[in-house]
Order: C-alpha cells, then structure tokens, then sequence
C-alpha cells in the first residue's frame, strides 16, 4: 500500500520494517538483538568488493551512450545489410546486443534506440508494432547479456544464500558462485536470445513483407564499406572482450574488470572527441544518482530482512515451498512465476534485494545449481520487463516514442518476443547444460 502511494522503495522497506519491529518490541513478539546486526551488517555492504563493480559498470555505460557509440553503430550495421528486406530490423538487434554488452543498464538502452532508430524505421515504412517490438525487446538484453547489472547484483545476493543454504545441510567447507560464474553460464543463453530474435526478424520477412522495406544501399561499397564497419566494430569490441574477457578467463577479478571497463570507455569518448567537460559532469551525476539509488534499496532491503527474519518469516516461506507439491520442479514454478508478477510493480533490483534472499536458500537447499538459478531468474526478469501492460521497457519506449504510435502497437509489437522469452525459458529448464556447461569448462 506504501508502495502504491507513490513512496520510493528504499525508504518504504527501511521504515515500514522499523514500524514493524517497534511494534514487534512493544508487544514482545519481536527481539531486540536481530536490530544490533544492523551496523556490521550495513558496513558490510559498504566495504564489499563485488557491490564497487556497479558503480564502475553504470559510468561505462553511461560515457558510452553519451559519446554517441549507439549512433555510429546503428549506421554502420544498416549499410552492411544494404538491401534486405528488414536489414535495418536485424541492425537494431545487432546494436542492441552490442550495448547489452557495453552498457548492461536496461532503461537508458531502450531509452536510446527508441530515440535513434524508431523515427528512421517508422521513416522508411516499418510497421509501427513491429518496430517497437524489436526496439523493446533489443533493448532488454541489457538484463541478460553480460556485464549485466542484473547479474552483478544476482552473484552477490546468490553467493550468501548459497553459503546459507549449504550450512544449513551441515556443509561447513562452503562453495561459492561468483559474479565471474553468472557471466559465462549468461554467454550461451544470451546468443541463443539474438539468435531467436533474429530468426523471427527473418522468418517474418517472408511471410509478411508488408511489415517492413526493402534496406537501403549504402553508398559506401566493398573495401570502403569493410573498412567503416571494421573501424566502427572494433573499439566497442576491444572494450566488450577486455572487460567479459578478463574476466571470464579469470585474469580479472569483476571489479578490476569493471575498473578497466570505465577507463576503457573514458578513453573511447576521448578518441571521439564527444566527452565535453559538461558531458563529464553529466555522466558522472548519473552515474552518482544510480548508484546511490541502488545502494539506498540494499540498505532498506537490509533492514527488511533482518526484521522478516525476526518474525521467523523466513522458515514460513521455506517450510511453504517444501510443502509445495511436484518436488522442485513445483517449487520452481510456483517462484518463478511469483517473480514475473512482481516484476510488473517492482524494479529488478528491488527484486533482487528483497525476494531472492528469501526464496533462494530454500530451492538451493534443494539442489539447484546457483548459476542455473542465478539466470533462470535474469530471464524472467527479464521477460516481465517486457509484457504489457505494465513492463516496464514498454513505459521506458512510451516516454521517448512519437504521439503517433499508439500504445496499443507497442503491446502488441512485444508479444511475439514474450513468447520468444518464454520458449526460452522452457528450454533452459529443459536443457540447464546451455547455462552450467561454459562455466564448468572454464572453472571445473
């Protein structure tokens, strides 16, 4: 109800907790020794190595998207499909999965394309559904492909309740995932997802022409055009493989790798000479503004939990999901599907401070693999963000699109990429080797 009135989330979790505890203290129902962790709990938070890696990776991709990286990319990948029917629809794809990889914040990549390629696609006679559908859903990968903020936050709430889960069984010598095991079990079902995309982009070409023009020829030609799609490509590249590289292949840890990424984009919008000294500022009281917001949510998250767990609300949603019937499977169905619905009201990182610590210790006590889980959830997430008619990728598309194109275009342009996102879904349920089996190449 806080939460519907308009309050922020942060604050909202943080106050209604302490409500609850003073009435909890004043009743006896509630001990005061669960509020004395709070300090070591919130300096822990502070002083954790992972968490400085978000900070790093919102100003990458902020500097990015203000040195006007997305513009170069989307031209330059529209010329080399020429005259296809739909080429600049797979573009839009290709740029999307591109930022997904430099950027990994979801709101400012769709935010981006929508201002970039939505006017030349609607220009050049796309259908407007199908237009905001491939805008929307590019724009998305952001929550899957690495570095994924997402899955940054995802490793470090996923580490402690797998630590939890195994003490809990007796495990004293505990394993742990890291943020580095979420990255390579992302790369594959990332690909598949373009892969996916592209297909229906193509497959839809033939069956209804009349949704989209033939491309443009680009003027540029054979050598000249090797050479500008080689020169445009290859700096987001560079950075993209010295920043997932590093750190896939364990040279880095994530937050030297996400160090290395804000350099690397620095010196880019250097080379482009686009990094004024306002657009300096700009970045920076974005990338303050961001971080600030997420670690304001961990903070209100914190204090929920201790308070959820002092009324011993954990053990009631873990001997709910035990009594759950269909074993794991049932168990999985049962959160993944409450995951999706609260993805409607609630931002991925409200979700993952707030729910994941909850449910994750019970379905890993289970024997779920952390990594198989920690992207299960990415991609729900994910697939909420974009399912009308409260995704929030739909809102983010709304805000920048024209007056002309109606709202009911953009949910209806979405659906087939919801659908896409479930099948997905299905067969990494089906097939959890396309998620665990590159990290147990890489790290045994």
């Amino acid at each position: 109800m806080v939460l519907l009135a308009g309050y922020p989330v942060a604050f909202t979790l943080a106050g209604t907790a302490i409500l609850f505890a003073v009435i909890g203290l004043l009743t006896g129902n509630f001990e005061v020794g669960y509020l004395s962790a709070l300090p070591s709990r919130l300096f822990g938070i502070m002083t954790n190595e992972t968490l400085i890696a978000v900070p790093l990776f919102i100003f990458m991709g902020i500097t990015l998207e203000r040195a006007k990286i997305a513009e170069d990319l989307l031209e330059t990948l529209s010329s080399l499909f020429g005259s296809y029917r739909g080429g600049l629809g797979l573009a839009v794809i290709l740029v999307g999965m591109l930022l997904a990889a430099s950027t990994g914040i979801v709101g400012a990549t769709v935010v981006t394309m929508g201002l970039l390629s939505l006017p030349t696609m609607l220009k050049r006679g796309y259908d407007p559904a199908l237009a905001t559908g491939v805008i929307s859903a590019s724009g998305t990968l952001g929550q899957i492909i690495p570095p994924s903020i997402v899955l940054v936050l995802l490793g470090d709430v996923l580490s402690s309740a797998y630590q939890q889960s195994q003490l809990e069984q007796g495990i004293f010598s505990t394993k742990t995932v890291s943020v580095g095991d979420l990255f390579a079990g992302a790369v594959i079902p990332g690909v598949l997802l373009v892969g996916c995309y592209m297909l229906y982009l193509i497959v839809l070409s033939f069956a209804k022409p009349e949704t989209m023009p033939l491309g443009e020829k680009s003027t540029a030609q054979g050598f000249a055009l090797v050479k500008k799609v080689f020169l445009v490509l290859l700096p987001p590249l560079f950075l993209i493989v010295a920043v997932l590289g590093s750190i896939i292949a364990g040279v880095a840890t994530i937050t030297e790798a996400a160090g290395v990424g804000a350099v690397g984009a620095l010196c880019l919008a250097l080379l482009k000479k686009e990094l004024s000294w306002a657009k300096t500022k700009e970045v920076m009281q974005g990338t303050a503004k961001l971080t600030s917001m997420v670690f304001l949510i961990l903070i209100g998250a914190s204090v929920f939990s201790l308070v959820f767990r002092g009324y011993e609300g954990d053990e009631l949603v873990q001997s709910f999901l035990l009594s759950v019937p269909g074993g794991v499977a049932g168990v999985l169905i049962v959160v993944m599907l409450a995951m999706f619905l609260l993805g409607f009201v609630l931002d991925f990182i409200e979700i993952t401070f707030v729910v994941v610590p909850i449910v994750a210790p019970a379905i890993l006590a289970l024997g779920v693999d952390p990594i198989w889980l920690g992207i299960m959830i990415a991609v729900n997430l994910q697939t909420s963000f974009l399912t009308p008619p409260f995704g929030f990728a739909l809102f983010y598309l709304r805000g920048v699109a024209p007056p002309e194109v109606a709202t009911k275009s953009i949910y209806k342009g979405v659906l087939p990429f919801v659908c896409i996102q479930l099948l997905m879904l299905l067969l990494l349920a089906l097939f959890p080797e396309l998620v665990t089996w590159l990290p147990a190449k890489l790290y045994g």
